[in-house]
């Protein structure tokens, strides 16, 4: 009743934020926003003509960037008009796409302080994480769906699709936060002309570039940043800057270090493991050789050094024990990720017949794991004389690795033309990767769970969109996928075609209604595919014997047969744009949409129907497989007043999904969530004070065996003050309340019934966090 009752209040408060400011605009219509001009330009900003002998044309900054440098003293600028081309490969704003989409812009990340990348989504609808505390990888939910590729995550366009299958979600990636120069989100396979597999949706980060540090009418700048943070010497320091060598000629290049201790949850408890240390850098090389055309080479390192697993909390002696504190085979783990991208983009206002995009890319992810203890009750499993480890993991100073090279190309152009008081623009193009991996284990354990492999995906699209005077927009499109796949003996694959429809009216300016549908299609992966073998026993006696003659705990067992999954999405949306509403200077801004995703073919992991051993009753066979249907529907707001000195905002979603055969709850499900967010801006707005509710409701409806997420609030306070023009300094506060929670629900054991401890000891938040940190910005011209 107290999660009940809690949440209760969130949602009142958050819909008394809305009904006022829906109020409002209701009545301010003759003071709405001037529409979008008409004429082919509509379909993207106006550019001005460079002449290379002026080099302030070339330090011109853009309207993201613009967006992403705005500071407290400026103009406030709304997120949701950041510049974007997520959901349609046109440039647009976030609140004129006809689709949900979310942008983060710099000032946001840069205000939250964030330690880890989750901690930017806080205030998207319909964004979720499933972490470890002992593993610094991300791991991201859009719409209750996750693992393999269903969510499509991209770094200045590169896939980033690692994957390693233990208690742990089912892919991953690495990307530190003070990287991040904006983000965009797009919720649903609305985005399928992006690439192949996000029938989840589409994350798409940008790395920090040249205009987010040099200021107009600078030729170089440098921005350096500390950040010191309790629970438990939470630290971080940067350095990020570029110089305009010629006016057609940027180099830009950062750094950064950051390190943490094992952090306390809201009990109190010391969570192990969860101290970690990250080295990062980035490269990038803008070439302009002429009139419209541009060549940006990047490349991005990242260095995380961790130990993910737990030790035992207890006695083990007994099975009792044994499932209350038994904890984990450790790894010291040193991850390096690898990006490097090549990009040619071609615009000019007047030119309509090409708009064009070329990226070629490569991503590689090394995880180079080596245990350093075993969780048996004779303590550490070191080989020797009577002593041959455990056989799942092996003995202590074995090594254990898992690699993914990704090498991919997207291209594609956009033509614009008009008929009559038509407005179009075409765009076509095509995209590909290849996912490469490799695991090694002296054991080979890791290499039935996590096979290696090679995945080719490729596709097409044409897409086609339409303005029609100020009031209605259609956006068609047709999309063909296809993916080979090989590992071993096993050689598979499938294709199929892909549409979207998305029709929108403005019947007064400001309000946007518009209605969509939208398929996507991901392929099987490598280990859905191909996964086979005994479970090994860690020690433990076997319950079975498999069809390839080893013996185990249960026995995979692959499926060449898979079929792809099919995301089939009907959306009902709202724009809502004004400005001008109470004063002349506010403005308010909302994305609302009701959507049902049912995904055919929806893979996941069957267990057979148990039978008795010696030690209980017990499934043999695990198998992904095709089950009917998934079926995921929810509601999700996202929404913003700002009136220059104060600024209020409310945004949440609620979600339910369910395996439609058996009406059981799918486990990856989003918690329902309200955030609330407010501030003012005081001392002609140099300085921020801001706060942020977020209420989380617990997902209860999950498949036998998981324990529950919890529900919880997290309240966070944060401070921006502008001393001088050169130098701002933060401060926060994370999770006041010093709330104890867990964000998602924990698997139980294939095996005794029993949590996965290791997962169920990590999965905790940290409790209170104080922070404090510097920027100071060094530039000239």
């Amino acid at each position: 009743m107290a999660d009940g009752a809690r949440y209760s209040r969130a949602l009142i408060l958050g819909a008394s934020v809305v009904s006022i400011a829906a109020l409002a605009t209701e009545s301010s219509f003759a003071q709405t926003i001037q529409p979008q001009a008409e004429g082919v330009s509509s379909e993207r900003p106006k550019q001005a003509k460079r002449k290379p002998a002026k080099p302030q044309v070339a330090q011109q900054a853009t309207p993201d960037a613009m967006n992403a440098r705005a500071q407290a003293g400026t103009a406030s600028v709304q997120t949701l008009d950041t510049i974007t081309v997520a959901a349609t490969k046109t440039k647009e704003r976030a609140i004129d796409a006809l689709a949900p989409v979310s942008s983060i812009s710099l000032e946001q990340i840069q205000g939250l302080q964030p330690n880890r990348l989750s901690g930017i989504f806080y205030a998207v609808p319909g964004v979720s994480f499933q972490e470890r505390g002992d593993d610094p990888a991300t791991v991201i939910n859009v719409r209750g769906l996750q693992d393999f590729g269903r969510v499509a995550v991209v770094v200045d366009g590169a896939r980033q699709n690692y994957q390693r299958t233990g208690h742990n979600a089912n892919g991953s990636f690495f990307l530190d936060p003070e990287l991040i120069g904006g983000v965009d989100v797009v919720r649903g396979p609305t985005a399928n002309i992006y690439g192949s597999g996000a029938i989840g949706g589409l994350v798409s980060f940008r790395t920090k570039d040249i205009n987010d540090v040099l200021r107009p009418g600078e030729r170089w700048g440098v921005d350096l940043s500390g950040t010191y943070g309790s629970n438990n010497n939470r630290g971080l320091g940067s350095v990020f800057g570029g110089v305009r060598a010629t006016p057609d000629v940027d180099v830009f290049g950062g750094a950064v270090y950051r390190t943490q201790g094992n952090y306390k949850d809201g009990n109190g408890t010391e969570i192990g493991n969860t101290n970690n240390q990250v080295e990062a850098g980035l490269l990038k090389l803008t070439v302009r050789p002429a009139l419209g055309h541009e060549v940006k080479f990047g490349a991005t390192f990242q260095d995380y050094q961790y130990t993910i697993g737990q030790m035992n909390t207890g006695p083990v002696a007994t099975a009792a024990q044994r499932a209350l504190y038994q904890g984990s085979s450790v790894y010291a783990s040193d991850t390096k990720n690898y990006t490097g991208t090549v990009t040619w983009n071609y615009s000019l206002p007047s030119d309509n017949l090409f708009d064009s995009h070329v990226s070629v890319y490569g991503n590689r992810t090394d995880n180079d794991q080596t245990k350093t203890y075993h969780y048996s009750t004779s303590g550490a499993a070191y080989c020797g004389a009577g002593n041959v480890g455990n056989n799942i993991s092996g003995c202590v100073g074995d090594k254990r690795s898992y690699s993914l090279d990704t090498f991919g190309i997207d291209a594609n152009n956009t033509t614009r033309f008009n008929v009559g008081d038509w407005r179009n623009a075409v765009t076509y193009g095509f995209d590909a990767f290849q996912d490469d991996v490799i695991t090694t284990d002296s054991r080979g354990n890791s290499n039935i769970t996590t096979p290696s492999g090679i995945r080719t995906v490729s596709g097409g699209f044409i897409q086609l969109k339409q303005n029609y005077g100020t009031w209605f927009e259609a956006v068609s499109a047709i999309r063909y996928d296809r993916y080979n796949l090989q590992s071993g003996s096993t050689n598979t694959g499938g294709d199929r075609f892909s549409p979207k429809i998305t029709l929108g009216v403005t019947p007064v300016a400001g309000f946007q209604p518009y209605v969509s549908y939208a398929e996507g299609y991901r392929a099987p992966s490598i280990t859905e595919t191909v996964i086979s073998g005994a479970h090994a026993t860690g020690g433990g006696p076997a319950f079975f014997v498999c069809p390839d003659g080893t013996s185990g705990l249960f026995c995979f067992l692959p499926n060449p047969n898979l079929r792809p999954e099919v995301g089939k999405n009907k959306e009902v949306g709202f724009n809502l744009k004004y400005d001008n509403i109470f004063s002349a200077s506010d403005s308010f801004r909302g994305k609302i949409n009701l959507f049902r995703n049912d995904v055919s073919d929806y893979i996941d992991l069957v267990a057979s129907t148990p039978v008795p051993t010696g030690f209980g009753s017990f499934s043999q066979f695990y198998q992904y497989q095709n089950i009917a249907n998934a079926r995921i529907e929810g509601f999700e707001a996202e929404t913003m007043y700002d009136a220059g000195d104060w600024f209020v905002g409310v945004a949440g979603h609620y979600i339910k999904g369910k395996n439609v055969q058996t009406n059981i709850g799918l486990a990856t499900i989003t918690p329902t969530k309200v955030v609330t967010t407010g501030g003012v801006r005081l001392l002609d707005r140099t300085l921020i004070l801001s706060a942020q509710w977020a209420s989380y409701g617990p997902n209860n409806d999950v498949p036998a065996g998981y324990v529950p997420s919890t529900g919880y609030d997290l309240i966070n306070m944060y401070l921006t003050y502008n001393a001088t023009k050169d130098i701002v300094f933060s401060a926060s506060i994370d999770n006041l309340l010093n709330q104890y929670y867990r964000p998602y629900a924990i698997p139980g054991s294939s095996t005794d019934g029993t949590t996965q401890n290791d997962v169920l000891w990590t999965s905790p938040g940290p409790g209170r966090v104080y922070k404090a940190g510097l920027k100071i910005h060094f530039g000239g011209a």
